[in-house]
């Protein structure tokens, strides 16, 4: 009941997929420090010079899914996906979405 959004996170990255489950009175915040970065995306950050904005667009950063919950089911949500076999990460929140802002905002930085 608490799943409301599933977003596949495959080319256009967290700024062009996630945007296409939500409806317009609502962004997403993301908190890109509990993004659990594998190394491979940093070796590639640096070695090819790509920039955060870039890497979020261009490359999944280690996260194939994203899924929009209800708040007060997301630790049940969470362990769900777990015993599935899934490592789930909560990684930020639905908000209010301001005029003129953009659907997905972000707080932190990548652990390049």
């Amino acid at each position: 009941d608490g799943l409301k959004a599933l977003a596949h996170i495959t080319g256009g990255g967290f700024p062009d997929n996630i945007p296409r489950v939500l409806p317009d009175s609502v962004a997403v915040r993301v908190d890109l420090d509990a993004v659990p970065v594998p190394p491979v995306f940093g070796w590639l950050a640096k070695t090819g010079g790509v920039e955060q904005p870039e890497m979020l667009r261009t490359f999944n950063c280690g996260i194939g899914m994203i899924a929009i919950v209800e708040a007060g089911q997301a630790d049940a949500i969470s362990e769900a996906f777990g015993a599935a076999g899934q490592i789930a990460v909560r990684m930020g929140a639905v908000v209010a979405r301001e005029p003129g802002q953009a659907s997905v905002v972000y707080t932190g930085a990548l652990a390049l």
